[in-house]
């Protein structure tokens, strides 16, 4: 099962797609052979289908797969079903609520007819009746279908057409034994042609159609069919049970019957090998009394008197050739034993070494997945790291950004402030010019206009002296034009002093308006004052506004300082954690690289020890040839002897045989 969830977390990652916890997890709980992988209400993504159907074909760890309200799309449907159309160990396929359309009931069709190890097949609330052309083509590959027995149809808006293709479809089955076909439209005409159906198919035993608008009548009829199959279905499982009982008493009779033929057979050929056995035994004891008695004939009377020689020879003989047979028992013993200790001295070094070995592969394996883990963490790290940069370098072009356009907006704010200071310096200093021209040209007015009165007051006292002087001429002259004269000069004087009036009130007004001028000057200036004062005003809110500005960009860098004392100590940590790690890495390379020695001097230890085990095999193989060699020569030596025994025992035979005839002559010759 692990193996499953390692190469479903493998396809996951070639695909570029991560793996879904939920399934992992589900993989993570399967056990056994007969497993049960409840995958229901997990909403698969394409990928994960896309694994599953890549992983089910052959032999999969699942006999029961749950695939009920997975919203799963037309793609993933028939990535699904058509890793399933191979598989061998799938006997339960639940697909309940997965609104499956034309490709999906296509994909069940081509299901139906490859797959041999369905047993059992749900597909509750798929609407599958709306796309006639798809459960059309479901409806054949259910025909074709001879290994399904259970399919649930409820709630799949199925009418009395698809009733129709269902029904030639179960009149080709021949394995379907349940059939839920409630809650859909088949209505008259559907259950007319089911009900036509079922005098063809003999092996459906259960069908509801409750729901359906079917008349009772129909019903009826269909009840009675599924009766009569279930009957028909009770009658032929007793008849195979007894066909079934039957064949097996006949093949228990038959293996009996085997069983004695072949022990009576064998007990013939046994009488047969005795028999001859026998036979083979009394004509070689024949054989051999004859021959015993015949040498007992020959050599009982012709070596009585060399019987102990040879005896004692053929005793010294036995004793060496025994002693020599002992010998090369002892040495054959010992070779074996050597042979024996040197093997199984090889067997546990060879053992030893694959313990060993066997060990330092597991140690070797265990620091690879370690060492894997440890790049995968590394990879990690540096993937945040990286990441981290590159949020720190977009922090960082973002402050560069705003401290760019602060100090653009700040330069432009003192531009505009400068031409501000200088347009109210020119302001100001066209209005003080005016002003002083203004005035100036007010003093020279007034001075003028005092420098003519001057002169008139000049003139008038002219005339006054001149009138005088005539009026003192005259009033020696005319005192009696005194009276006239005195009027004309209070006449004089009243004009003159109506003149003088009229013209101080003149010049009071010139002066009032001179005030009024000066006044509104005054004014003027001081709103030009207060104009300064708000500029001044105004520049100072701008300073200030720039110094909070340079204080937010203060702010901004000491915020940017921190982040990246931050950062800089984030990375440093990361740093040095890589680095540690980098170092229990190089630990366990250094480790590996020891462990690989010590392989590279056990491997080295274990040729020179089976270079000297094979150098001690060749010795003991050479002692082996040299000793058989010996033996070879012994065994001539003891022919050789037997030979020259047997030699003499002819010689003392012959020379026995002539004394036994000599002495018989010798006392015929003396009688005569």
């Amino acid at each position: 099962m692990e193996r499953f969830r390692r190469e479903y977390e493998r396809l996951c990652a070639a695909a570029g797609a991560a793996p879904q916890e939920a399934v992992v997890r589900r993989l993570r709980e399967l056990g056994g052979a007969r497993a049960r992988l409840d995958l229901a209400a997990q909403s698969l993504s394409l990928e994960t289908c896309g694994a599953l159907g890549r992983l089910l074909p052959g032999a999969a760890p699942v006999a029961s797969l749950a695939l009920g309200d997975c919203g799963l799309s037309e793609e993933g449907v028939k990535l699904l079903l058509h890793g399933l159309c191979s598989n061998t160990t799938v006997k339960s396929l639940d697909l309940k609520g997965n609104n499956l359309r034309t490709v999906g009931a296509e994909a069940l069709g081509k299901l139906l007819r490859e797959n041999k190890s369905i047993r059992s097949l749900t597909l509750e609330w798929n609407s599958l009746g709306m796309w006639e052309e798809g459960f059309s083509f479901f409806c054949q590959g259910l025909g074709a279908n001879n290994f399904l027995q259970r399919l649930d149809l409820r709630n799949n808006q199925i009418n009395h057409q698809g009733a129709g293709e269902l029904a030639m479809a179960l009149a080709q089955n021949a394995s379907l034994q349940e059939l839920d076909l409630r809650w859909n439209n088949i209505g008259l005409l559907g259950g007319r042609a089911l009900q036509n159906c079922l005098h063809r198919n003999k092996t459906l035993k259960r069908l509801e159609l409750a729901g359906n608008n079917v008349p009772g009548d129909i019903l009826k009829a269909v009840e009675q069919a599924l009766n009569h199959n279930q009957d028909r279905e009770t009658i032929l499982s007793e008849a195979q049970n007894q066909m079934h009982i039957l064949n097996k008493e006949v093949l228990s009779l038959k293996d009996e019957k085997n069983k004695q033929f072949l022990d009576f057979m064998d007990t013939i050929d046994k009488q047969k090998e005795e028999k001859a056995r026998s036979e083979k035994l009394s004509a070689a004891r024949v054989g051999q009394l004859q021959e015993a008695l015949s040498e007992q004939h020959s050599i009982m009377n012709s070596l009585k008197a060399k019987l102990q020689m040879t005896e004692a020879a053929l005793a010294l003989s036995e004793q060496k050739v025994h002693n020599l047979g002992e010998l090369l028992n002892a040495m054959k013993q010992e070779q074996t034993s050597l042979a024996e200790c040197h093997f199984r001295e090889l067997q546990q070094q060879k053992q030893e070494g694959a313990d060993r070995e066997g060990k330092l592969l597991h140690d070797l394996s265990a620091a690879s997945e370690k060492n894997l883990l440890l790049r995968n963490q590394v990879d990690e790290l540096e993937r945040k790291c990286k990441v981290q940069q590159n949020q720190l370098f977009q922090v960082k072009q973002d402050l560069a950004n705003t401290t760019a356009e602060l100090k653009l907006r700040a330069v432009q704010a003192e531009e505009r402030l400068e031409l501000e200071k200088r347009r109210f310096k020119q302001s100001l200093e066209d209005k003080e010019s005016l002003r002083i021209k203004e005035v100036d040209r007010m003093t020279q007015h007034i001075e003028t206009s005092e420098h003519s009165m001057q002169d008139r007051i000049q003139r008038l006292e002219a005339i006054r002296i001149s009138l005088e002087e005539e009026l003192s001429q005259v009033k020696a002259a005319a005192l009696a034009e005194r009276g006239q004269a005195e009027e004309e000069l209070i006449k004089a004087r009243s004009q003159a002093r109506l003149e003088e009036r009229q013209r101080l009130e003149h010049l009071e007004e010139k002066l009032r308006l001179m005030t009024e001028l000066r006044d509104e000057a005054q004014n003027c200036c001081l709103r030009q004052k207060e104009m300064v004062a708000e500029a001044q005003a105004r520049a100072k809110q701008l300073s200030q506004q720039a110094d909070g500005l340079r204080r937010r960009l203060e702010e901004l860098q000491q915020d940017l300082n921190s982040k990246e004392e931050e950062k800089v100590a984030e990375v440093n940590k990361v740093k040095v954690e890589l680095q540690e790690q980098i170092g229990h890495l190089e630990a366990e390379r250094t480790a590996q690289d020891g462990l690989r020695e010590k392989i590279a001097a056990l491997e080295r230890q274990l040729k020179a020890l089976s270079s000297n085990h094979r150098e001690a095999l060749l010795d003991k193989e050479g002692e082996i040839s040299l000793l058989l060699e010996k033996l070879r020569m012994k065994e001539a030596e003891i022919c050789r002897m037997r030979e020259d025994e047997a030699q003499r025992a002819s010689f003392l035979q012959n020379a026995i045989m002539a004394y036994v005839q000599g002495p018989h002559l010798g006392t015929h010759s003396s009688r005569k």
